[in-house]
Order: structure tokens, then sequence, then C-alpha cells
């Protein structure tokens, strides 16, 4: 059996411009977030999932919402889907924390994560463990940038300590495609905005 999981991360939050850590902050999507998840629900149409999961943090569920309603389906929500817990750097940017925490975290950030934060690798091991449960058909996730990205270098075998460099950049509302088929799991697409993502045949 193949399935197809496209994952999404959220539309944009007010935090975002700023490029503020939100991690366990439960904000809402802002006017653009909204924008970006009626793209979603036009694109999701097409691709014709045949089960959501999502985030049950508020910025996610607004954003799987019009689909979920133009599809007629009910999302999964599932705890493990959340992102990672910033800490000490919830709500601040990078260069806000005192300059030998940013350091260490731009050195290594699982090692030397966030005070009072979330082990990222144990984030890993949770977002891998729902993963693992998603099978049969198409499926359309709604998560989280930092714990997409972990989840991208689990599932690939990539080091977890190298996952900002290695992977720096995710959208807002931008798609990644995993492909699995005997035993075996592939990444189709990464970093893909809704519209540009071909529908998978």
């Amino acid at each position: 059996m193949r399935t197809t999981i496209v994952l999404a991360r959220h539309g944009r939050t007010a935090w975002h411009h700023g490029n503020r850590y939100t991690g366990s902050s439960d904000l809402p999507i802002d006017e653009v977030g909204q924008q970006q998840a009626e793209q979603l629900r036009e694109w999701a149409i097409d691709f014709a999932p045949d089960a959501l999961w999502s985030s049950p943090m508020l910025r996610a569920r607004q954003t799987i919402a019009p689909t979920a309603e133009a599809l007629g389906l009910e999302p999964t929500l599932d705890a493990r889907l959340r992102e990672v817990d910033f800490g000490s750097a919830e709500g601040k940017r990078l260069a806000e924390l005192p300059p030998v925490v940013a350091a260490a975290f731009e050195l290594d950030p699982v090692r030397n994560h966030f005070p009072g934060g979330e082990d990222p690798a144990e984030a890993a091991d949770r977002v891998a463990e729902a993963f693992a449960e998603i099978e049969g058909g198409k499926v359309l996730v709604v998560a989280h940038n930092t714990l997409i990205r972990l989840l991208v270098c689990r599932v690939l075998g990539l080091r977890l300590n190298d996952y900002r460099r290695l992977l720096p950049a995710l959208g807002p509302a931008a798609l990644v495609r995993f492909r699995r088929q005997d035993g075996t799991v592939g990444l189709e697409a990464y970093n893909l905005p809704a519209g540009r993502m071909e529908i998978p045949s």
C-alpha cells in the first residue's frame, strides 16, 4: 500500500514578521494566515485527501479548518504534532536572548536547546511516532516549522543537530510531501507553497 503524506506548516501569525519563537504560545493566525489557509483549501480540494491530521494548537486548527469544512472531513487532533516548546525563548527573537544562550543554540540547537524548553530530540521522537501511525491513501497534516524540520531529519536519517543548517527555511503554509511504500519513506517535495505543489498521481 502506498501512502502519500503532505505536511503543511500552519499559516502566518503576528509573531512571524518579527521572527519570534512561538513554540507553545497558542497564537491565532493573522489576516495573511487566513488567506494562506484558503489557498491550502483550494489545493486540498484537488489533492482530495482521505484523512486530515492536525496539531491541536490554535494556529494549526485555524489553518486546517477551511479544508476540513470544504471536504467534510474531521481532522484527527494529535498532541504529538504540537510545536516544540522553546522555554525562555518564547515570544523573543534570537537577538533578544542572552548572547551566550544564542551562540550556544546556533552552534548546536539540540544539545544546547533553550533553557526551560523541550529537548528537540524528544520532540522528534513524538512526531516520528505519530508519523508512523499515518497510513493509507493520501493524508494532509498541519503542524509546525521546527517540528516538521525535525521530522524530515529523523525520517531521512540526518543528524537532528543539523536541522537549522540543512533545512533553513519552511514558509508559513508551505508543504512537505512524503511517500511511504513497501516499508520505505521518501521525501518528494519540501517547502513549496500550496499553489506550486503538483497533485501527486
